[in-house]
């Protein structure tokens, strides 16, 4: 973590991009091989989820807590709403910032939508998840469990992918708090913030996993407070600058006389 984090923008830039659709690319083969390995099941998993989340003793007695665990996990899926992955956009080279904005959105579409509503079906459609000889398994053991039920030596190529989402979530974390730091004190001193957080990255390691997550999740919340107020103030802006990208769309103009070549 520490060669890549010294490296730079372009070193980070050049690891996650060939981590992250690697991993993203073997998880979602696995997973529908899987999936379609029960497919008779599908329509039993999404009747399981609809029915568990309405039924009377969820909706009396956890549902509060339940949808309050859904924002925190949600949020730390993709981070949507915390202005963290503006800072990464912002590098991007481009004429056109509304495109931009609408790649940014393809990210919590692609990680939550389709990567964890598939880990969902997996565990629900192999029944590990109320199999009491998991119970007391936690959110990546449950779903090695269900992965290992129809490709018995998947969980090695599965554990590498997890490694690889917590490194590469890691890599994003370490240039959006670096930018952060330039902003608050200039280029000085970026050395410094380098040494602070992988030494934060070695305390995370050895210290209880359940106390990093509540820490985690308090510090996203100071963010999406800052970050949901802007986006309410710029709202408007950001709607008419999206007209405006569409209107030019439409008609053409975001092309040059050679059709192969996009301009921006």
């Amino acid at each position: 973590m520490g060669l890549v984090i010294v490296g730079g923008i372009q070193r980070i830039a050049g690891v996650a991009a060939a981590i992250v659709p690697t991993m993203c690319g073997v998880y979602f083969l696995a997973g529908s091989w899987v999936i379609l390995a029960n497919f008779t099941a599908i329509p039993h998993a999404f009747s399981t989820i609809i029915h568990s989340a309405f039924a009377p003793q969820a909706m009396a007695g956890g549902f509060v807590g339940s949808l309050i665990q859904g924002f925190r996990r949600a949020a730390f899926s993709n981070e949507a709403g915390l202005g963290l992955a503006a800072i990464a956009h912002a590098t991007a080279k481009t004429d056109e910032p509304v495109r931009e904005g609408i790649v940014a959105m393809l990210e919590p579409f692609i990680d939550t939508v389709i990567i964890c509503n598939m880990t969902a079906l997996v565990v629900i459609i192999t029944g590990v998840y109320n199999n009491p000889e998991f119970a007391a398994f936690n959110g990546s053991e449950l779903t090695l469990a269900a992965f290992t039920t129809v490709i018995e030596w998947f969980p090695a190529v599965l554990t590498v992918c997890i490694f690889l989402f917590a490194f590469s979530t890691m890599i994003s974390s370490s240039y959006y708090g670096q930018v952060c730091w330039q902003y608050l004190f200039g280029n000085r001193g970026v050395i410094i913030y380098k040494i602070l957080f992988l030494v934060g990255i070695f305390v995370g390691t050895v210290t209880n996993p359940e106390a990093v997550i509540e820490f985690s999740d308090a510090m996203k919340i100071t963010l999406a407070f800052p970050s949901l107020l802007g986006a309410y103030f710029l709202c408007g802006k950001v709607a008419t600058d999206q007209v405006s990208y569409m209107k030019r769309l439409q008609a053409g103009e975001m092309f040059d006389e050679s059709p192969s070549k996009v301009i921006g």
